[in-house]
């Protein structure tokens, strides 16, 4: 592990493997940068520089209110900075992470190519998200009901069953949902607070290459769509379907389609 200082003073730790040029991982909703260590070592075996950070609020980063999407901008600057110093990197960007991500491209995050996995807006066919979104994750984050915002986002927001979602407490991984859950809140804001529609106007604004990646496992229609979207809506957009699961493709599969994108 190492560690950067953003621009507010706040903490963020990261992951690197490799010594080509870098590619910085952006996560989404309760993800860390362990989670993406696998896909940056992948990354790193096709000559590339894999990178993988803790979103502030997570893991071994610090979080220093109060929030704003820009302190993300700049955290992510911070990273760039520090395996990078004064030229651009790739970045990739899961689900909500990847909205955050093409945010800070188009605010001029040092950037040369982006790549993004489904990241989730409500575009056609999608069903709206739950009402007063924001102010509902704020809700159990201001009450620290943790578990209570754990089952709220994975019923209400991915849509599972409430019964399965009850089987997940007795899981070592719910511990860790709960440790990451008051970050949802920024997740929220990535997406665009309570309308999460396709944002054309920052999406026709982004001046590179971009690759949006989705997976063959990804059985809901709307959500395997918007990456389409998102690359008709970029100047300079493309994207591919790979074989995976549900909102997730192999490392193996992913990291050598990557690495030909950013190699141009």
């Amino acid at each position: 592990m190492e560690k950067t200082t953003s621009a507010d003073g706040t903490t963020i730790a990261y992951d690197a493997w490799g010594d080509g040029p870098a590619v910085v991982i952006v996560g989404g909703a309760f993800n860390d940068r362990n989670t993406w260590a696998e896909l940056a070592q992948a990354l790193a075996d096709r000559g590339l520089r894999g990178v993988s950070y803790d979103r502030r609020g997570r893991g071994d980063s610090g979080d220093t209110p109060p929030y704003a999407l820009e302190r993300e901008f700049e955290d992510l600057r911070a990273v760039v900075d520090a395996v990078s110093p004064g030229a651009p990197v790739f970045a990739h960007g899961v689900s909500s992470g990847g909205a955050l991500l093409l945010r800070a491209v188009e605010a001029g995050a040092p950037v040369a190519r982006v790549s993004v996995l489904e990241p989730p807006y409500r575009i056609e066919g999608a069903p709206p998200p739950p009402e007063t979104y924001l102010a509902t994750l704020q809700s159990y984050v201001d009450r620290d009901d943790r578990s209570g915002l754990v089952e709220y986002f994975q019923t209400q927001v991915i849509g599972l069953p409430a019964e399965m979602v009850a089987s997940f407490r007795t899981t070592p991984m719910w511990p860790s949902l709960e440790a990451l859950a008051p970050t949802l809140v920024y997740d929220g804001h990535a997406m665009g607070g309570d309308d999460q529609s396709l944002p054309t106007d920052v999406l026709g604004r982004i001046g590179i290459p971009l690759l949006g990646v989705t997976s063959e496992g990804t059985a809901v229609p709307w959500m395997s769509r918007t990456v389409e979207v998102v690359a008709d809506a970029v100047p300079d957009g493309r994207w591919a379907r790979l074989p995976g699961g549900f909102h997730e493709i192999p490392p193996a599969v992913l990291a050598p389609v990557l690495a030909d994108f950013y190699r141009g």
